[in-house]
């Protein structure tokens, strides 16, 4: 009598899982690079302490040579005020981000705060981390 080896091995098929965790590893490469599109690159100054908020952010950047960008959005400073209540709509509990060159002129930025106080606005100055 021939005996047949009826024995069970359990397999694990492994060959897909490392196109799973490549296309994982894409997706979320791609999704980091997305997570804060409405930033336009400058120099910050500088602080020792930074408050991180999950809030819904209006950014407002000012470039060296004075352009106005709301959302990457330009606008002139006379249509500043205008512009930015009417991206806040009715939300006043929204806060705009300004994120302004180290090296501009104080008062540059005091321009700037002066529509967050006329309007009851929140305002909040974006830095760059010291370390």
């Amino acid at each position: 009598m021939v005996k047949r080896n009826k024995r069970f091995h359990a397999e694990v098929a492994t060959s897909s899982l490392s196109d799973i965790m490549f296309f994982l590893l894409l997706f979320f490469l791609i999704i980091s690079t997305l997570a804060n599109p409405n930033v336009i690159k400058m120099a910050l100054p500088k602080s020792q302490n930074n408050e991180k908020t999950n809030k819904q952010l209006i950014s407002l950047s000012i470039t060296e040579d004075k352009k106005y960008f709301i959302d990457k959005e330009a606008v002139n400073f006379e249509q500043l005020e205008t512009s930015l209540l009417s991206k806040i709509g009715t939300n006043k509990e929204q806060t705009v981000v300004v994120r302004i060159p180290y090296n501009l002129q104080v008062q540059d930025l005091v321009d700037v705060l002066q529509i967050g106080v006329k309007n009851k606005l929140k305002f909040v100055i974006a830095t760059s981390n010291s370390k």
